[in-house]
């Protein structure tokens, strides 16, 4: 499985993108509302670098902002990652 799958955090981003791409900050704030968290920028921005870097994520320009969303690749894991998990709830 993918290295970013080690991550939490990258796989609730993932969550999130799966429906809609979303802004950054937007991620982040989603982030820090269901954990009842701050999460520091830094490590924040570093996840999604991965993400990025792993060819999962890709971002892309919205007027001033960069927009966030899962490619066919990072679909595909998160698939995969949910099909594993419901696998082993049963």
């Amino acid at each position: 499985m993918a290295q970013f799958l080690q991550s939490g955090r990258r796989r609730d981003i993932c969550v999130l993108l799966a429906d809609e791409p979303r802004q950054a900050q937007a991620l982040k704030t989603r982030l820090e509302s269901h954990y009842d968290v701050r999460i520091d920028p830094k490590s924040f921005y570093g996840a999604l670098e991965k993400l990025e870097d792993a060819g999962f994520v890709e971002r892309q320009q919205e007027g001033i902002h960069d927009v966030y969303a899962l490619t066919d690749g990072g679909e595909q894991r998160l698939r995969e990652h949910v099909e594993w998990v419901l696998e082993h709830t049963k």
